[in-house]
């Protein structure tokens, strides 16, 4: 049995090796997509481009424009002169965000009364416009409260460092709430995910589109040599990508990686169970590799939007909700920023690896099952 499966082990590598372009695709270009997607998916804003419209010149708006300008967040890139032109920047894309004051606008600060102050923003991108609007929520409050700090205690002749409540924040596990920490451990798991499942699902559709399944089938290999000849490659191959991209991640982007590198391989193992099951089921039931890989797009997007790489979970509807239980890349995603970023165990992560096995062994089951079918 063990040369049996030797013999077909060193087949599959080769097959899937011999080629310099198939060497680059596997190892080298899950490189390039960590590098890529580290900079692509990046919910962190700053430097939005933005105009201001101030009437009202004083010093208070002068005062305030600079704070807007100081927080790194936007850019001032025009002063409007005109009323038109600020529908003219907004039309042209030319700045996400205008803040307008109105004439005496520091004369209502001066005399306690409320003096407003307009953002326009660019809606096309809700997120960004969401996150901008937070920014300049926050300027305008601390601008506000050292402002009335500042009258009482005049008004009062005391000293303007005059007792109050400081908030003193504190973030955990990622401390400079950077978002690449977080996108960049989760692409681990979809570069795995895309690459093994697509491998395995043409793995047993190439033998029937090439012909050479009729031959395996008469040879002596039994059917759980076969299975296991197909997918430890796959395997290994996954292996190799989760050390390369773990290697990008760590010392390309400085994620730091606080648990336990022998807990990330042993969860990758019951993921791949998952993803090689979906891959066999599909070749199984596919008659060429074109139609194995369009299925497998079918699967792989699905998972990926509902597996909490973007979007939030909790922020599906219910019953989406109780689907994602039926995801494993769900399971492993949180798994991976756990170990990364949290540096907790297999005391905490035992739920999902728990899910992760249980999803992994009877969708395996299912594809062999399928396969014996097939065979029959």
């Amino acid at each position: 049995m063990l040369e049996r499966l030797k013999c077909m082990l060193v087949k599959e590598i080769i097959q899937a090796l011999r080629d310099p372009r198939m060497r680059f695709i596997l190892f080298i270009i899950p490189a390039f997509q960590t590098v890529i997607f580290g900079y692509a998916v990046n919910t962190d804003v700053r430097n939005v481009t933005t105009a201001v419209y101030d009437l009202d010149n004083s010093t208070e708006s002068r005062d305030l424009i600079a704070r807007f300008q100081r927080s790194g967040y936007f850019q001032i890139t025009e002063h409007i002169r005109r009323e038109g032109r600020v529908r003219e920047l907004m039309d042209r894309g030319e700045v996400k965000a205008i803040l307008r004051m109105n004439q005496g606008f520091g004369a209502d600060l001066g005399a306690g009364r409320t003096a407003p102050l307009q953002i326009i923003l660019d809606g096309t991108d809700s997120n960004t416009a969401g996150i901008v609007l937070n920014y300049a929520s926050r300027i305008a409050a601390r601008f506000n409260d050292e402002l009335q700090s500042s009258q009482r205690a005049r008004s009062r002749g005391m000293s303007p460092s005059a007792a109050g409540v400081q908030l003193q924040s504190r973030a955990w596990f990622n401390e400079n709430l950077e978002s690449s920490n977080y996108y960049v451990p989760a692409v681990i798991a979809n570069i795995v995910l895309i690459i093994t499942m697509l491998l395995s699902a043409m793995a047993v559709v190439r033998e029937k589109e090439i012909g050479t399944m009729e031959q395996m089938i008469v040879t002596p290999i039994s059917r759980s040599e076969f299975i296991l000849g197909k997918t430890i490659p796959f395997i290994l191959i996954g292996f190799i990508d989760v050390a390369v991209i773990t290697a990008v991640s760590k010392f390309w982007f400085d994620v730091p990686i606080r648990g336990s590198l022998l807990l990330l391989f042993g969860a990758t193992a019951l993921f791949l169970m998952s993803t090689l099951g979906f891959g066999l089921f599909i070749s199984t039931v596919s008659t060429t590799q074109q139609q194995a890989m369009m299925s497998s797009f079918f699967f792989i997007f699905p998972a990926m939007l509902l597996s909490g790489f973007a979007f939030p979970i909790e922020n599906m509807p219910q019953v989406v909700q109780y689907v994602t239980y039926l995801n494993p890349l769900r399971y492993y995603l949180v798994i991976i920023r756990g170990i990364f970023l949290k540096g907790v165990g297999a005391d905490i992560l035992w739920p999902q690896m728990a899910g992760l096995l249980v999803l992994g062994s009877v969708i395996l089951a299912f594809a062999v099952t399928r396969f014996r079918k097939t065979l029959a």
